[in-house]
């Protein structure tokens, strides 16, 4: 089986809805998806996914699952440089989240005093249940840290969201903390990252990254990438953002 993580295009936060270049990317995308005999859809309720979504799917005359749990991943905290206001859980300087070990450690990234009075983990295991559940619909039950392929198959299912949700299934997935993903990973608007199945042994299946990030659908058309969930490459940058 392999999953498609799709990131929205370019976003226009304001209007919850695509800029002009956003559309153009998810139309862009929309050429490349509609070739590949995706079995379901699944999109974020939010306006930026769901326009996304519907280029591919007005082209195929298909609907896609609107899943709550797809919707950004959402737990505002105390930044430790930023602390007037609460911020989404990642964007963190560099300097500060990786002097704490427990952040590189899947089973304990959570445990951070600031993660720990925002219920983060129980947020969570609420996105990684439910994604389960869809696998396990199409036939791969969690079983530890890997599937058990009840029903293998080659299925392909496309899960239009955000970013930081992202990197949350990615997390779930590949057994990575999230807080690595969030930080030294970057999906551009309209994206596709790719995981599939291996099934070595029978029953056993575990996924593996095939693909991150996947822009060519963009460069196909000669359109840049959208700077979108990046930050300055350098800081004598004048026009990329540094906060």
């Amino acid at each position: 089986m392999e999953l498609m993580i799709i990131r929205h295009g370019d976003p226009d936060y304001e209007k919850d809805s695509l800029t002009e270049k956003g559309w153009r990317e998810a139309e862009y995308l929309s050429e490349k998806l509609v070739k590949m005999n995706i079995k379901d859809f699944y999109v974020s309720p939010l306006g930026r996914a769901r326009d996304t979504a519907s280029c591919t799917l007005k082209k195929l005359n298909r609907e896609a699952v609107i899943c709550p749990w797809l919707k950004e991943f959402d737990v505002p905290i105390h930044r430790p440089d930023v602390q007037d206001r609460k911020m989404i859980a990642w964007d963190w300087l560099p300097e500060d989240w990786t002097k704490e070990p427990g952040f590189y450690d899947y089973d304990s990234w959570w445990k951070a005093p600031v993660f720990q009075s925002e219920n983060m983990k129980a947020e969570y295991d609420h996105v990684t249940e439910n994604f389960d559940r869809i696998l396990a619909e199409h036939g791969y039950i969690r079983e530890g840290n890997y599937y058990r392929a009840q029903c293998a198959n080659r299925e392909k299912l496309a899960f239009f969201c955000h970013f930081g949700l992202g990197c949350v299934l990615l997390s779930h997935l590949l057994h990575i903390s999230p807080m690595i993903l969030w930080h030294q990973f970057v999906a551009a608007p309209s994206s596709v990252t790719s995981v599939v199945t291996e099934e070595r042994r029978e029953g056993i299946a575990l996924f593996r990254m095939r693909s991150y990030g996947d822009v060519s659908h963009l460069y196909a058309h000669g359109e840049e990438p959208a700077f979108a969930a990046r930050f300055c490459e350098t800081y004598d940058s004048k026009n990329e953002r540094h906060d």
